[in-house]
């Protein structure tokens, strides 16, 4: 029986698939919650979670397998996001712009108040991780971007309040975001077929394509992972891969 349970949204391609094939616990349970799963060793709880029905979903498996399984260490990476509809606000599909802000916003902070919630109730467990995904447009305005910046705005915020509660707890979960930087994913290849009227900053993508200065989902998985077992790192904390904190 694994010691290890480690949940990843939106594990199935980017930098999702990348964390999964690198989980750096030997033998450890890896749990794919996305639409399509298929990666590979894992077992698929099967979930859209810019639907809100999907996310009680979730929640129970994370409980009933602390429960069934009783690991010592358990580990959720958020990792499930997306950019559309990508334009001004004003101007952009009402439902696209509503399924952007629950997956964005909403989940993340549900599905992490229910990690913490079956953590506190699984007394096996003695070392506990939540990492949430986030991005420079938390803190740098991009126009066409407005709820996925305002999402990852929202996603920082709630790290650092739900820090400062963790560390009052007697089990603190480290609770943390990790901006991976620019990443060579299908996101990005996305961002630079998007027309200037859309998003105005796209040349700057695009040069950094063209002159390769994108990071890789394994080099960004890996700077992840590094994170995560860091020892002195805060519960609370916002990381940049790029640097700074």
């Amino acid at each position: 029986m694994s010691d290890t349970v480690v949940w990843i949204t939106g594990a199935s391609s980017g930098i999702g698939a990348a964390l999964a094939a690198s989980v750096p616990w030997e033998g450890a349970t890896t749990v794919d919650v996305s639409r399509s799963g298929g990666t590979p060793g894992a077992v698929h709880v099967a979930a859209d979670l810019s639907d809100p029905a999907s996310w009680s979903r979730v929640v129970r498996h994370v409980t009933a397998t602390l429960a069934d399984r009783r690991p010592t260490r358990a580990v959720l990476v958020h990792n499930a996001a997306t950019l559309d509809p990508m334009g001004p606000a004003h101007a952009v599909d009402p439902d696209g712009y509503q399924r952007a802000v629950l997956l964005d916003s909403a989940a993340p902070q549900v599905l992490g108040a229910g990690f913490l919630a079956a953590v506190a109730g699984a007394r096996s467990v003695t070392e506990a991780v939540l990492v949430v995904l986030t991005s420079g447009a938390a803190s740098s305005v991009y126009e066409g971007w407005s709820a996925y910046g305002a999402g990852k705005a929202a996603v920082d915020q709630w790290v650092r309040t739900v820090g400062a509660e963790q560390r009052r707890q007697e089990r603190p979960v480290r609770v943390v975001a990790v901006a991976p930087g620019v990443v060579d994913t299908a996101m990005q290849t996305a961002i630079r077929r998007t027309g200037d009227a859309d998003f105005p900053a796209v040349e700057r993508f695009r040069r950094l394509h063209a002159d390769g200065q994108l990071t890789s989902p394994e080099d960004a998985a890996a700077g992840i992972w590094a994170v995560v077992q860091q020892p002195d790192l805060d519960t609370g904390s916002v990381v940049d891969l790029r640097g700074g904190r």
